[in-house]
């Protein structure tokens, strides 16, 4: 991987890290720090700490690479996407129409504190009986809109809820341990503008169940212009996360289950590992984590 940026704890405490070649070198401040600065500025205080690397790791514990933050996400970005949601749904003529405008789908996924990092725990809901991993490139945006990096995401959904009505689209996205993020945040100055190829699978019992791959270079839609659409009406002082949507979907007859493993992977970005776990009470709507 090139340059890497990681939130750590170190105890009790949070801070982050640059990793480079090996080496680790301490960030003085917070990822909201650095995007509240114009992006050169930003890039001048991570390459800073880059050259003083050279220590070992200052944390026990990788925390996932946000923390003021909100998260948001882009929908029907690519082709098998739009394929997959009117598979799912009796209302498919709808997304012909997102894939086609010129507005795309943009909503909001995840609060900062309920974003779950590496080797933590995601969820598919109870009260579903279709869920699925969503492989996503993250555009890290800072103040101004611009992309200060990017990381692995896994936007988890819930195909039965949003199938059922597409105005259960909150429903099915939006839950504790529905999105998670990372290994570390690969900043845009280290590596162009190549697409990123992305590949996705699960594990049940050690064995893999399913398996894809895509590429950005498939998407209809470009990183900046999901950006610009994001911030035409929405200011985020503190940066945001925006999820630029899925190319792999998997067919019908494939769901995840509590006990699976969730590995998403990119040459650039690392590998987001994820078990599967059950989130909420079917009968009494009390949620649980």
């Amino acid at each position: 991987m090139p340059i890497s940026i990681y939130h750590l704890r170190a105890g009790g405490a949070s801070r982050w890290a640059v990793r480079q070649d090996g080496a680790w070198g301490e960030l003085d401040g917070t990822l909201a720090d650095l995007l509240a600065l114009p992006l050169d500025q930003a890039r001048a205080v991570v390459e800073a700490a880059a050259r003083d690397a050279g220590g070992d790791m200052p944390g026990d514990t990788t925390l996932p690479p946000i923390d003021q933050q909100e998260v948001w996400a882009a929908g029907v970005t690519y082709l098998r996407s739009r394929d997959g949601r009117k598979d799912e749904s009796d209302h498919g003529s709808l997304y012909d129409h997102v894939y086609d405008n010129e507005r795309p789908e943009i909503f909001f996924k995840s609060s900062p504190w309920r974003v779950v990092g590496d080797h933590d725990p995601v969820g598919i809901r109870v009260d579903s009986g279709w869920d699925v991993p969503e492989a996503e490139v993250g555009l890290v945006l800072n103040a101004a809109g611009e992309v200060f990096g990017y990381t692995l995401g896994n936007d988890m959904s819930s195909r039965s809820i949003e199938g059922e009505n597409p105005l259960y689209l909150p429903q099915a996205k939006i839950y504790d341990r529905s999105c998670s993020l990372g290994p570390a945040i690969v900043p845009s100055w280290a590596v162009g503008a190549d697409p990123f190829p992305i590949g996705v699978r699960v594990l049940r019992d050690g064995r893999e169940v399913f398996a894809g791959t895509t590429s950005t270079s498939a998407m209809a839609r470009g990183f900046e212009d999901l950006a610009d659409w994001l911030f035409r009406a929405l200011s985020f002082p503190a940066g945001v996360i925006l999820l630029t949507g899925t190319g792999v979907v998997p067919d019908a007859d494939f769901t995840t289950q509590p006990g699976d493993t969730i590995e998403i992977t990119s040459e650039t970005l690392g590998t987001l590992t994820n078990p599967v776990v059950a989130v909420g009470d079917a009968t009494s709507g009390k949620g649980q984590s």
